[in-house]
C-alpha cells in the first residue's frame, strides 16, 4: 500500500488551514514536509504532526508548548510525551476554569445590567428630554 503524501493544497484542505498558516508551521520548525523542486509533501509523520498541533491550539497551548511535546516525542518517546502532556493539561485546565468563572462573572454582571436598564426603560425614566 502506498504511503499517503498530501501536497500543499491538500494539506490546507484536510485541515481546513489557510496557506499562511501552514506556512507560518513550517517557519516555525513545527512541520517539516518533503520538498521536490518547489513542491511540498507532507507524509503521516507530517499529518499526525498537524493534528497535535491543531488540536493543541483548541485546547488554548502555546506553539511553544507544542513544540516542546513534538521534540520530547521525538528524543524520548511516547511515555515522555505523554507525561509532559498530562501535567500541561492539569494547568490548562486550571487556567480554563479560572478563565469560565470570569467569563460567567461577565455575564451576570451583564444581565443585571441589562435588566436594570430594561426596568429604567419601562418606568419611562429613560426618556430624554430635550
Amino acid at each position: 500500500m502506498a504511503e499517503t503524501r498530501l501536497s500543499f493544497k491538500e494539506m490546507c484542505a484536510r485541515f481546513d488551514v489557510t496557506p499562511r498558516t501552514l506556512r507560518y508551521y513550517e517557519y516555525i520548525e513545527l512541520l517539516q514536509p518533503e520538498r521536490v523542486g518547489r513542491q511540498r509533501f507532507y507524509g503521516p509523520r507530517e499529518l499526525a504532526r498537524m493534528t497535535l498541533i491543531l488540536r493543541g491550539r483548541r485546547y488554548g497551548f502555546q506553539l511553544e508548548d507544542i513544540r516542546q511535546w513534538l521534540l520530547i516525542y521525538e528524543k524520548d518517546g511516547t511515555d515522555a510525551q505523554m507525561r509532559t502532556f498530562v501535567e500541561a493539561a492539569d494547568a490548562q485546565l486550571d487556567e480554563l476554569a479560572r478563565q469560565k468563572a470570569q467569563i460567567e462573572e461577565a455575564m451576570a454582571e451583564l444581565r443585571r445590567m441589562r435588566e436594570e436598564t430594561r426596568a429604567t426603560l419601562a418606568d419611562g425614566d429613560g426618556r430624554r428630554t430635550g
